[in-house]
């Protein structure tokens, strides 16, 4: 008798700690389509430093200006996180994607420093008065997150614009500091480049090499350690997602930098997966999705 009382009661508690934390549901449903304002999609070419690079806009259903987020891939963005794109633009935010000069066809050369200039071209194009009008942006609430190099991008925009809102590092690559990339030497920087773009394996994603990228992070080594852009990323919302890549600590030390600094506590969450997050891509979802629907002025959501 007593083990069948215990059953029930397990299985009475089994819904109330299923729905503790649910998924949201702009990451599982589609909305009510809004056929006066439907959810769209604009490819075009982005002005950034004399050139124009490949972008797309997913701009979400509705009437009137909507938050954005500016999406930022890694090096080179294998993986775009376009899933994670849909989610947000179904939560009722436009999202701007982009590929950065020199990678993916864009034209011009590729470089971390251009990196930085392409998002911050970024922002200026949704800040424009005629893109806000013609593309329903609410120009003044820009949030901007970045999945590991994009981690960095985000994070630089985020400490260098204060007309971010707030920012968003998915298991974000630090390009400085004592466990970053510039403090290697360069032979084991450009090998781990190299590894990730695919250059010695005969793969063509970026107009560059491995040796000028390593010249590059180690040239700027004390300039890009994002950890001491801790008390300005503190000041506004800051989310941090990690994973078991080995790049946890980074994001770690950001974390209790800014906490310590007295601003706007992160939002910390760590998922046991890989770089790519590719058993936890629901998980990741719900917890971006999770922290925009915090924000203040934040969309309401399906």
């Amino acid at each position: 008798m007593r083990l069948i009382l215990a059953a029930c009661a397990v299985l009475m508690m089994a819904p109330l700690v299923a729905s503790a934390n649910p998924i949201p549901t702009s990451v599982l449903a589609d909305p009510p389509q809004d056929k006066a304002h439907p959810a769209s999609q604009l490819s075009f070419a982005l002005p950034t430093k004399g050139a124009k690079i490949n972008a797309v806009f997913f701009a979400a259903a509705g009437a009137g200006a909507h938050p954005t987020v500016l999406l930022l891939h890694g090096l080179p963005g294998n993986e775009q996180n376009l899933d994670l794109a849909r989610a947000i633009q179904r939560e009722g935010w436009n999202v701007l994607t982009l590929h950065y000069r020199g990678s993916w066809g864009s034209p011009g050369p590729y470089s971390f420093a251009h990196c930085l200039e392409d998002a911050a071209a970024a922002l200026a194009w949704l800040r424009d008065p005629n893109t806000a009008a013609a593309s329903g942006v609410d120009a003044t609430k820009l949030v901007v997150i970045g999945h590991s190099l994009g981690g960095f991008v985000a994070a630089y925009t985020g400490a260098h614009d204060p007309g971010v809102m707030a920012t968003g590092m998915i298991s974000a690559a630090n390009l400085g500091g004592p466990a970053g990339m510039g403090a290697l030497s360069h032979a084991m920087a450009a090998k781990v480049i190299d590894d990730n773009i695919g250059t010695s394996a005969g793969m063509h994603t970026l107009n560059t090499t491995p040796d000028a990228l390593a010249d590059e992070v180690i040239r700027n080594d004390k300039d890009w350690d994002f950890v001491g852009w801790a008390d300005t990323l503190g000041k506004h919302p800051l989310l941090l997602v990690t994973s078991n890549d080995g790049l946890a600590p980074a994001s770690e030390a950001l974390r209790d930098k800014a906490a310590a600094a007295g601003g706007t506590e992160p939002t910390y969450v760590h998922l046991a997966t890989d770089h790519s997050y590719n058993d936890q891509r629901i998980a990741l979802e719900a917890a971006v999705i999770r922290w925009l629907e915090n924000l203040p002025g934040a969309p309401a959501g399906l």
